[in-house]
């Protein structure tokens, strides 16, 4: 199912101002709709339960809904608990009010009282719940009321909320197969009914919220096709079958889309990134995406997302267990198709260029050996020490590519080492560079979208373990840092312009029972391009 988002403007609805609070919930309560969403703080459930007070969000709903909301309260359905949620459904006495909403979604800020006292981490909790409730039964639509969760008008903080619930929003909406009718399956659950979230406000926030709805649509749109992307058989997402989807995305958008054969691949001279793809029957493929969105001659910024369809670690074979998760190693490819799809429906007014090299890792008579030495596009020679750190040889001679067209900044995305893992577990994403104008951008970007990033180290001394008696580098540097030293690696052929890496093994997918593609680091990328100027 997919979702739809829209919006709807009140002039002069605010239920922060005490003289309008009445008319304004009164409006509120006129609409036709399934559900109407508001929130509600302690002070409000406070003034409830004292029974004197004239004035508050609560009090007034009680005396227009008849009632209603002092018996919810007495009966224990209402919570001062952050996140707790109570759904009152209309009662007949209503629609002679001209009350016209079917339910009323309560939902508990807890002990705050302005914007400053909340941050994005509190709200996602709240937005979560009150979406939990909108799912899962007869509820097809409802009105959420921005002001009320916002508590003022802080234009910025209001966006990422927006843009926040909406990325949950299209999570919760997520079932793998919509869009790919051949991968049809029969659900373990029913199909979720709730199909349309309206998010309503006044005109003091309608130009933010008219930007911020179609901002976060557009990102759960590229969201769903990453996931999709990682989510497909890899005998289905093959490197030609990911060249098509970019290709078909060119058809639906103003996107460019250039996919290079393996004879162009030679001809560039990406001895590395073919090294890689030698053992596998399928061909490589070389994706470039741009949407030129910005002025002529602008800079672009550059997403070079790593797209191994599937790894078996090549000749230095990787164990059985969960080694048809290694269809997951692509995401980092996913995840870049999906920001620039996301970039083109938002019409986003700036160039950015998406760069996937594509390859299976496959064991064959033709596969790389440990102890070759390859030639990567840069000049630099490759000794492989182990053929299962193949991303970084893909990597890096996508990296040296984009040198061609003077980028602003470069970001490489990649499920790239288990040992990212280790370090930060599946919460954050490891972000590597010596650009501390990036990294900031990034790690602010991530804290806007709750798809966070963690800084780790790129010191020179880390180098030393790349050191090889027969070439200019070895592509692994043992077991410690092996994070970083893949990272050290990459930096390697990024001499000519900003760059940052992002390690996504941890984050891109999620195991066991929850097994699937989670979309990041979509909204994270979405975010950071969002706020470039």
């Amino acid at each position: 199912m997919t979702i739809q988002f829209s919006t709807k403007i009140f002039a002069q609805t605010d239920l922060n101002n005490p003289k309008q609070l009445k008319a304004s919930l009164s409006t509120l309560l006129a609409q036709s709709s399934d559900c109407l969403v508001l929130a509600y703080s302690k002070a409000d459930l406070d003034a409830l339960t004292a029974g004197k007070s004239k004035s508050g969000l609560l009090v007034e709903l009680d005396r227009l809904l008849g009632g209603s909301v002092t018996h919810a309260n007495l009966v224990g359905d209402l919570d001062i608990q952050s996140a707790s949620t109570c759904v009152i459904r209309a009662e007949k006495s209503w629609a002679s009010s001209g009350i016209k909403i079917k339910r009323l979604l309560l939902v508990s800020l807890g002990d705050i009282v302005s914007a400053s006292a909340r941050s994005l981490t509190s709200y996602s909790k709240i937005a979560r719940a009150a979406l939990k409730q909108l799912s899962g039964g007869s509820i097809q639509s409802a009105l959420w009321f921005i002001p009320s969760f916002a508590l003022g008008h802080r234009a910025e903080f209001m966006a990422e909320e927006v843009r926040l619930t909406i990325q949950y929003a299209g999570d919760q909406a997520y079932r793998f197969g919509v869009r790919q009718p051949a991968m049809k399956f029969k659900a373990k659950d029913k199909a979720d009914t709730f199909a349309h979230l309206v998010f309503a406000g006044n005109e003091a926030c309608a130009k933010e919220l008219k930007a911020a709805v179609p901002e976060g649509a557009a990102m759960v749109e590229g969201m769903n096709l990453a996931k999709d992307l990682g989510n497909l058989p890899p005998n289905i997402c093959t490197p030609t079958y990911l060249g098509k989807a970019a290709q078909g995305l060119s058809k639906k958008t103003g996107l460019k889309v250039e996919v290079l054969g393996r004879k162009q691949i030679e001809a560039l001279g990406m001895g590395s990134f073919l090294s890689v793809a030698q053992g596998s029957d399928t061909p490589p493929q070389f994706i470039v995406m741009r949407h030129l969105g910005g002025k002529v001659g602008e800079a672009p910024i550059v997403l070079v997302g790593k797209g191994i369809t599937f790894d078996t670690g090549g000749i230095s074979l990787k164990p059985g267990e969960a080694m048809d998760e290694m269809k997951y190693d692509m995401c980092g490819a996913a995840s870049v198709i999906g920001t620039m799809y996301a970039s083109a429906l938002m019409k986003l007014k700036k160039n950015v260029i998406g760069v996937i090299p594509t390859c299976e890792n496959m064991p064959s008579g033709q596969a790389t050996r440990p102890g070759d030495i390859v030639k990567s596009m840069s000049g630099q020679t490759i000794e492989i020490l182990n053929t299962d750190a193949e991303g970084r040889l893909i990597l890096c001679d996508a990296l040296t590519y984009v040198e061609r067209f003077k980028p602003k900044a470069v970001i490489d995305v990649a499920t790239l080492t288990g040992a990212c893992i280790i370090a930060l577990g599946h919460v954050h994403s490891g972000v590597f560079s010596d650009d501390e104008g990036l990294v900031n951008a990034l790690t602010k970007a991530g804290h806007a979208s709750l798809d966070t990033v963690w800084r780790l180290p790129l010191d020179a001394a880390y180098h030393e373990q790349l050191k090889s008696n027969f070439a200019d580098v070895a592509n692994i540097g043992g077991r410690p840092a092996g994070s970083v030293t893949a990272a050290c690696f990459l930096s390697r052929f990024t001499e000519k312009y900003k760059w940052a890496h992002l390690d996504i093994a941890g984050t891109a997918w999620k195991s066991g029972a929850a097994k699937g593609s989670t979309g990041r680091p979509v909204p994270l990328l979405v975010n950071y391009l969002l706020e470039q100027k």
